[in-house]
């Protein structure tokens, strides 16, 4: 067990600092806060966030942290702690680790024993999910899709029976691909097309996922896609072929298959029962 007090040790300590998604007025003060007290600033893009921090009038050692090199620079930042130093990680946009890169350090660090704090502040995901207009809680959040239409149709054929909202991230070029493949594999559901969240052009289209296809090309910025979840019988539409296939890839990963099927439950409601006894029976069930 790893028991993190966060203000009752000296630890070094990596800090995880939301940055606004548009309206620069909507950095909280305990951001500012962290981020003038650390002794390093990890980033996507120095050159993005050293205009941030102008703005602020901050001035702090900034290293690059991206997907690209998360691995080598998720070690030069449990190095950095090591040596005693403070260390804040930020994005571009938006809260760390939400599609955006910081996985591999959170988990390094924390392995470690030094402490990862939280800051609360912008997310685009909450910012679409609330005002939406659909329902709430619970919600999924996806991220961004496959790029590729065949993986892309794949995926959402994982989500197709789920009954929560469900949001999804995607960039002005793919915008009509993607939704596309939604309305293919979910049918056309109620939806909310987010956009230039917090900016002067801010904008909240709610209406169905084909009457979204019919206007995107007025479109542009980056988007959140919030679309409902399945209001019909949740387990009656399940693809058991897929859930089969996502058993045997949680078997391929080093689980056994008991634990597989429990992984499989987990993520997608259908109950344990039900899959073990496809597995089971299944003659084809491949590795497992």
């Amino acid at each position: 067990m790893n028991r993190q007090k966060s203000f009752e040790n000296e630890k070094p300590s990596l800090y995880l600092v939301p940055t606004p998604i548009g309206n620069l007025s909507e950095m909280t003060p305990r951001a500012l806060e962290i981020l003038n007290s650390v002794d390093v600033i990890a980033c996507e893009d120095t050159r993005t966030s050293g205009q941030l921090l102008k703005h602020f009038g901050i001035s702090k050692r900034l290293i690059a942290y991206q997907n690209f090199n998360e691995e080598s620079s998720a070690k030069g930042i449990v190095n950095l702690l090591s040596q005693g130093n403070n260390v804040a990680l930020i994005s571009d946009a938006g809260y760390p680790l939400i599609s955006d890169p910081g996985q591999r350090v959170v988990t390094e660090a924390s392995a470690e024993g030094f402490n990862v704090i939280p800051v609360s502040g912008c997310s685009a995901v909450l910012n679409a999910l609330v005002a939406s207009g659909l329902i709430a809680q619970p919600f999924l959040f996806v991220g961004f899709l496959p790029p590729s239409n065949g993986d892309r149709v794949r995926k959402l054929q994982e989500y197709r029976a789920y009954p929560m909202t469900m949001i999804f991230y995607e960039a002005p070029h793919r915008i009509t691909k993607m939704l596309k493949s939604c309305l293919e594999v979910l049918g056309d559901r109620r939806c909310c097309l987010c956009r230039e969240m917090t900016k002067i052009h801010e904008e909240f289209l709610r209406g169905t996922i084909s009457e979204m296809l019919e206007i995107l090309d007025e479109l542009k910025g980056e988007m959140v896609v919030v679309i409902e979840g399945n209001r019909d019988d949740y387990n009656k539409d399940v693809d058991m072929s897929m859930i089969l296939r996502m058993v045997n890839e949680s078997v391929e990963t080093g689980m056994t298959t008991s634990q597989a099927i429990k992984d499989v439950a987990a993520r997608t409601g259908v109950p344990k029962n039900r899959i073990y006894d496809m597995v089971h029976k299944d003659p084809q069930k491949g590795t497992c």
